[in-house]
């Protein structure tokens, strides 16, 4: 007899906390103070931003923390206009990879400060290489959203 499979859509939501270690603890608790900290690798010197507990070019673990600077330029950008599940801010907004200055990565995060009603004028602000700087929030709860976004420097 041959058996006949069924399949059903559903949708499933796991809510879960993170153990978050010594690095992102301390990298959470620099933004409580309004403090962007960062690692810098003691064999090839290049600095993570968020902050690592090894060096992913070189694997070693030899690591001194630094305060980053708080403001950067934009690598890319996109504008989220569609809403989703999970999503921790109502649409439109802007996320973009921006890479603080003196830094050798990019940290992923809303950009604000900007009119999102006319697409082209977004487009001519948030070029690559714009420059932004962080903007903070007032409530902070020792997580990445103490940083409310970084908004363009004028």
């Amino acid at each position: 007899m041959k058996k006949e499979y069924r399949t059903i859509i559903n949708d499933v939501a796991l809510p879960y906390k993170w153990a978050l270690g010594r690095t992102w603890t301390r990298f959470f608790d620099g933004l409580k103070e309004e403090k962007i900290l960062g690692t810098k690798c003691l064999q090839c010197g290049k600095t993570f931003v968020p902050a690592r507990s090894f060096c992913p070019d070189c694997f070693v673990s030899e690591m001194e923390w630094v305060e980053a600077a708080q403001e950067g330029t934009i690598v890319t950008w996109t504008l989220v206009d569609a809403e989703y599940d999970g999503q921790t801010r109502k649409p439109p907004y802007v996320i973009a990879l921006v890479k603080l200055a003196g830094t050798d990565c990019c940290i992923n995060h809303y950009v604000g400060g900007i009119d999102l009603s006319d697409l082209k004028k977004v487009r001519q602000k948030l070029k690559e290489g714009a420059k932004v700087k962080a903007v903070w929030s007032p409530d902070k709860k020792a997580d990445i959203h103490d940083i409310a976004y970084f908004a363009p420097v004028r």
